[in-house]
Order: C-alpha cells, then structure tokens, then sequence
C-alpha cells in the first residue's frame, strides 16, 4: 500500500503546496510586524485567485494574472488600511468585514469562469543543478512562482533585520507612540506594510487558481488564509518558522492525499484534517510568544 507513494515525488509536491500558504503568510507577517491585524488574509486570496485567473484567461498570459492578483490584493488592503488607519475602525472586525466581501466578490466574478481551464504555466528546469540526482528534481524543477515565493521570504528577512526601514518598521510595532514621538510617520508605514500583506495573499490565492488546481472554483482556498494567519502567530513572527511551518503543513497536506490515493483504511474526514493538526501542534511547541507590543492597537497622532 505504501510502496505506491514515490518519496520523490511527495518532497517535490511539499514545495508546490506550501506556496500558496507562505506567499499569504510571509505578507500577513509583515503586516503584523507593524503592529496591524488583519484577519482578512482569506478574502484577499480568494479575491486574488479570481482576479488573477481571470486576468489569466483574458490574455492568455500566467504572469500577468499574478500581477493583476497582486494588485487587486494590495487594493483590499488598502480599503483595510485606510478604514483602521483613518477612520480607526476596529481591526478585527474589519478584517472579518474583508473576508466576508473577499468571498462574495469571488462568488460573484467566478460564475462564468467554473471548471475553465488556467494558461499553462510550465516548471524550470535549472540547468545543472536541476540534472543533480535525487535532490534536483525535488528542489531545482518547480514553477517559477516557487522560487518568488522563497524569494520574498528571503527578502522579508533581509528587510526586517538588515534595513534602517526594517527598523522603522519593527520601532511602530513594538510601540507607535513612541515610535512617533521619535519622528517616524506610523500611519505610512503601517498602510505600506498592509499594501505588501494584501499583494502577497492575492499573489497566493492566484497560485491556487493558475497553478496548483489550475482552474477556479468556489470555495478554492478551503481556510488557507486562516492557516497562514495562524503560521505567523505560532511562528513567533520570524520568517524561518514561518517557511518551515508552511513547509510542514504543504508536506502534510500532500501525504494525506497520497494516503487517500493509496487507499489507506483512515476515514478520510481525519486524513483532511491531519494537516490542520499537524501544524498547529508543531507550532504551538516552537512558539515562544513574541508578539509585538502594538498589535491591534489603534494609534491616533494627536493623544
């Protein structure tokens, strides 16, 4: 029965399914960094996984459905941002607002595009390293949007820890007041950090869409959003956790339908909740806290 699962094949698909999952969860992290929550991590993916097919089918070109996902993200976000940074609504329920049009706004868009079929979007093969036995096929032969998503993980982590901006932007989590007393524009860098959060979740909700599945249905993120949401808490706020939670949680989810495959005698309702267990469990014994100290407060300039 296990002899049919090829461990190749099962670490290769690891990669592809935490993608979605770290993209949404890497930009929820910076979001959160700057002392924002925003719980509508799941209607911006499910927004951009119909926006971005959409864009996709229209031209014909994959990149730029990702690009018009990463837009439209950015431009909840932005909706998110102006509400609490301006009107100073209240983030969670802003954030829940947010998901619950995120999911209309895709049910409404994606009636005509049901069951249609995604441009293809073929893997690379790097040169040499992807020819490397065993872990070339496993690492050096994915999609491109793979590689970006590890990409912006890097980067994330380079900005955070390496940058005077990255600075600024972890001085406003930790304490706004004093971070505005010291000159810096919270409300700017707050609204920049949600715009990168939202474009990161859209890029997410299109990798399902154009690569993964690839086509649009309803429902298709099934709670991702929420999952990457709950990453970045267990994760501590630290970008390396955080890529190996997704991971965790993408090798999870594709052993669990290799077992299906394999006709494991598990009733299939405990094997479709496995990942959800697995890495919460796992992330809740590698949390440490950390939570930045302004997360979730409203900052207002003039008290």
């Amino acid at each position: 029965m296990f002899g049919s699962i090829d461990p190749l094949l099962l670490l290769a698909s690891l990669m592809v399914a935490a993608t979605p999952i770290l993209l949404a969860a890497i930009g929820e992290l910076v979001v959160e960094r700057a002392g924002v929550l925003n719980l509508g991590v799941e209607g911006m993916m499910i927004s951009g996984s119909v926006l971005g097919f959409v864009a996709a089918i229209a031209t014909g070109n994959a990149w730029i459905g990702f690009l018009v996902a990463a837009l439209g993200g950015a431009g909840m976000a932005l909706v998110f941002g102006i509400l609490t940074q301006f009107f100073l609504s209240n983030q969670v329920a802003t954030g829940l607002a947010l998901t619950l049009f995120g999911l209309g706004l895709a049910s409404l868009l994606g009636q005509g595009y049901l069951g249609v079929k995604a441009p293809s979007f073929p893997d690379w093969h790097i040169p040499i390293l992807g020819d490397i036995p065993v872990i070339g096929p496993i690492i050096f032969q994915h999609d491109p949007m793979v590689y970006v998503g590890l990409g912006i993980v890097g980067g994330v982590w380079w900005f955070l820890n390496k940058t005077r901006a990255g600075l600024v932007l972890r001085a406003v989590g930790e304490n706004h007041e004093a971070a505005h007393a010291l000159g810096y524009h919270v409300v700017r860098t707050r609204l920049l950090a949600i715009m990168f959060g939202g474009a990161c979740a859209g890029l997410g909700g299109a990798y399902l869409s154009i690569v993964r599945v690839p086509t649009y249905a309803d429902g298709l993120t099934a709670g991702a959003g929420w999952i990457a949401l709950a990453i970045v808490v267990f994760a501590s706020w630290k970008p390396g956790r955080l890529l190996l939670g997704a991971y965790l949680f993408g090798g999870v989810t594709v052993l669990q339908l290799n077992l299906q495959a394999a006709g494991v005698a598990i009733p299939v309702e405990y094997l479709s909740m496995s990942p959800y267990i697995a890495t919460i469990l796992v992330l809740v014994i590698m949390s440490a806290g950390g939570a930045p100290g302004s997360l979730g407060k409203t900052f207002h300039a003039s008290r």
